[in-house]
């Protein structure tokens, strides 16, 4: 019996170079059996060169690729283990739902009788077993994505390409069809690789998340890891919405925590999350939107000190329904963005823009970023 945790699909040094430029560059990668594993990136990253490595359409200029084992740089797409999910879907408008399905075990020769109990079982899964003989026209945005969910499953591959899979629907559906897909890959057991740029996605789909910037994977970690502990500036500022600062250590740190002079911020930062750090040196403090209390009056831990609270004043407010969004200017000019959930109606007098605020934060908030 195979080991869980085990790699199964393992990249080691894998590069991919078009003329002078390096789309992948010496990316080493293990993905374990039966995870959902989020490619995530902007544009130009990297990902979908990395993806089409992965299903045959692009050969490594470097380093090797391994499927279960065995390793691919012979084997072509056709032979590989393999299905994608095309961010267009490419269903054949000529053809109805069922035989877009069937299109790949027909293809195989398989026997017609074997061929309508798959069919039948993977759209009863996606949830469009009434919808077997209409065309692709005939269809909504979210029931193509099915219907291509379906052919790229029917045929059981064991490992699942997905390139930007949920892009052309709306926020809506995207967020149930997430749910879904979800459903779908614990039901089957079916590795699946996802690319995408959207972070709610990526956070939503993945057992593990590795975050791309040009070709290279910056970190790799789950939702929690990436967005609660950023390796490097990028990433935090990539995933999700942070409050960044400049500043200097005070003092040498043995790893219990550091004191940060920020003249931006305009007090001093307290930061408990931190690895060891060299008196003076310049680094920066990430603190999340959600992170930062807002009120005021000034928080009562402070006793007048400049630790982890400073004065600033409300610039502008956006009702977002389950939260609100303030932009406070500190002394600096600096704006911080602060988010606050609207968990009560009308309990005391709401904030207003021009007023005086205070901003404090908890220690363990602050990440310390060194590159």
């Amino acid at each position: 019996m195979s080991d869980p945790n085990s790699a199964y699909v393992s990249l080691s040094g894998v590069t991919k170079r078009f003329g002078d430029f390096t789309a992948v560059d010496s990316v080493s990668l293990d993905i374990r059996r039966g995870e959902i594993f989020c490619l995530l990136g902007g544009s130009g990253s990297g990902k979908t060169t990395l993806l089409r490595m992965l299903a045959g359409f692009d050969t490594p200029s470097a380093g090797t690729i391994r499927i279960d084992g065995a390793d691919m740089s012979a084997i072509p797409p056709y032979e590989r283990p393999v299905n994608m999910m095309f961010q267009s879907y490419a269903l054949f408008p000529h053809m109805s739902v069922e035989k877009n399905v069937a299109f790949g075990l027909e293809q195989e020769g398989e026997r017609r009788e074997q061929i309508r109990r798959k069919v039948g079982e993977i759209l009863e899964l996606v949830k469009m077993s009434g919808f077997g003989t209409r065309k692709p026209h005939q269809l909504s945005g979210g029931q193509r994505q099915r219907v291509a969910l379906a052919r790229a499953l029917v045929k059981r591959p064991k490992l699942l390409l997905l390139d930007e899979p949920l892009a052309a629907l709306d926020r809506k559906l995207r967020e149930h069809t997430q749910f879904e897909l979800l459903n779908i890959q614990q039901r089957l057991g079916v590795t699946f690789i996802v690319v995408t740029h959207d972070q709610e996605e990526a956070m939503t789909l993945g057992t593990r998340l590795g975050v791309m910037n040009h070709g290279r994977i910056v970190q790799v970690g789950s939702p929690a890891d990436i967005y609660e502990s950023p390796a490097t500036r990028f990433v935090a500022d990539f995933i999700g919405s942070v409050n960044m600062f400049e500043g200097q250590v005070r003092g040498g740190t043995d790893g219990a925590g550091a004191y940060i002079e920020s003249a931006e911020l305009g007090c001093t930062l307290r930061a408990e999350r931190c690895e060891r750090l060299t008196a003076g040196a310049t680094v920066w403090t990430a603190i999340r939107p959600e992170r930062i209390n807002i009120g005021r009056q000034p928080p009562a831990q402070s006793g007048g000190s400049a630790e982890n609270a400073v004065r600033g004043t409300v610039r502008e407010i956006a009702y977002m329904g389950d939260m609100s969004i303030y932009l406070v200017q500190l002394a600096s000019g600096r704006m911080l963005r602060v988010t606050l959930p609207n968990i009560t109606r009308g309990a005391e007098r709401a904030l207003a823009r021009g007023e005086s605020v205070w901003l404090s934060w908890h220690g363990s908030s602050p990440v310390v970023l060194t590159e």
